[in-house]
């Protein structure tokens, strides 16, 4: 390299001052446009990260980083894990929440269940002390008792434990209903390990004279059950083998509709029976796993009672309800549960495509005024991003927060607050 640029030296003494000056001018000209290919690199590299990280943030694939935790804990500790509790009441005034949106709406892009409209029994565990029996519950078989898994408040079961909710009404299930819940699973070693929900018609699900379904098995991977008069069984749903193989928390909801029951695991549709054979006015959660003891745990139980399809509630009423979009706590980043509403109003909007929304966020009255009218908005905002990025003109959607201002029920029970919790899109 050294003997070249000697060389070049030596002949550039030798040429004349017009090839010199030609010479300068021609390198001038070079350098030139490699500056100019330079900043454009640069520039196009820039705008390539911006968009990626834009993407990310819609999308829901950028870095999360993780949660500092503090405050007192009434429930002792089983196990650990990094979910945030699933109830979006309280606001933090200490935190600003600017991001919109942290959902991959490609991997919930098919879930359609969509929750029932009024919240006839709610329970987020908040106000319970440890060690003790869950006070809105009682005990049909086994033992449970209040805990605290990582910040989360669950309901500790022992094997083969049976618990059944306490409401005013003996048969308290509608015709048209709803239930969710999350539940725990441990790692692959686990022998067996399932979730078993009992849907009965008398006082009790152990009447051995009710015409009844087996329970509805809850798996890892998937639901399955069986009839007890016709031995015949049901779909079983293995969605993937990968997931049989994750520990943690996953969503479970269940969709009854007059006759129809559908079960749903996480984003996977698990069981799909059209007819149940008998009306449930009852129902209990149970637990079961075989050989080496895991941890079984629930949390975030909701019923609540079914309605009409969302359009037309919004061709009789000219706007509807939903309390199933749900967010972080004190956030507004949006659950994945959320997304069967979101993929529901997308298609409604893309059926009608004279639809337009105003959507206006709703709180409880915890925390302060004015911290909960910004929430408000800033989840609204959220719901529209998701909305438009499920394929909707962002202009047919505007956005209003409404804070506590405008209750629904009265805000002393957790059925109240729940309901006070909720998302409209009123016609525009």
């Amino acid at each position: 390299m050294k003997t070249r640029t000697l060389l070049i030296a030596i002949a550039f003494l030798f040429i004349g001052s017009t090839t010199k000056a030609q010479f300068f001018k021609k390198l001038g000209k070079t350098a030139e446009k490699a500056a100019e290919r330079a900043v454009t690199r640069k520039t196009e590299q820039k705008v390539n990260k911006e968009t990626e990280k834009a993407m990310d943030t819609i999308l829901g694939n950028g870095k999360k980083k993780k949660k500092r935790t503090s405050g007192k804990n009434k429930n002792k500790k089983v196990g650990s894990n990094d979910e945030t509790d699933n109830t979006p009441d309280k606001t933090d005034t200490s935190k600003k929440e600017d991001n919109v949106h942290t959902v991959d709406q490609r991997t919930w892009s098919k879930y359609n269940f969509v929750p029932g409209d009024k919240i006839i029994f709610e329970d987020d565990l908040t106000t319970e002390e440890n060690g003790e029996f869950p006070s809105r519950w009682d005990l049909s078989q086994g033992s449970a008792e209040n805990a605290k898994m990582g910040d989360d408040n669950i309901i500790n079961f022992e094997k083969s434990s049976i618990i059944t909710p306490l409401l005013d009404n003996e048969n308290y299930l509608p015709e048209v209903f709803t239930l969710e819940f999350d539940v725990y699973f441990n790692d692959s070693g686990a022998t067996y390990q399932s979730y078993d929900i009992r849907f009965w018609q008398g006082t009790s699900h152990l009447d051995e004279g009710s015409d009844r379904f087996w329970p509805i098995r809850i798996f890892k991977n998937g639901a399955k059950t069986s009839t007890k008069i016709q031995d015949n069984a049901k779909d079983f749903a293995g969605y993937s083998e990968e997931s049989n193989k994750i520990t943690g928390w996953k969503h479970i909801a269940i969709s009854f509709n007059k006759r129809s029951l559908k079960v749903f695991v996480d984003e996977y549709r698990a069981l799909n029976i059209p007819n149940y054979g008998y009306l449930p006015k009852m129902l209990s959660i149970g637990s079961y796993y075989w050989s080496t003891p895991k941890t079984m745990a629930i949390k975030n139980i909701r019923i609540a009672q079914g309605g009409k399809k969302l359009y037309d509630r919004v061709m009789a009423n000219g706007k509807f309800v939903t309390r199933g979009i749900l967010f972080d706590v004190n956030k507004a980043s949006l659950k994945p549960s959320s997304m069967g509403v979101i993929n529901q109003v997308a298609k409604m909007m893309k059926e009608h495509v004279d639809l337009k929304f105003s959507i206006e966020g709703h709180t409880d009255s915890d925390g302060e005024e004015a911290s909960n009218l910004q929430l408000s908005e800033k989840r609204a905002a959220a719901v529209k991003a998701a909305i438009a990025n499920a394929g909707i003109d962002i202009s047919r959607l505007q956005v209003k927060g409404m804070g506590e201002s405008v209750p629904l029920s009265d805000n002393t029970t957790p059925e109240g607050k729940a309901n006070n919790r909720r998302v409209e899109f009123l016609k525009i």
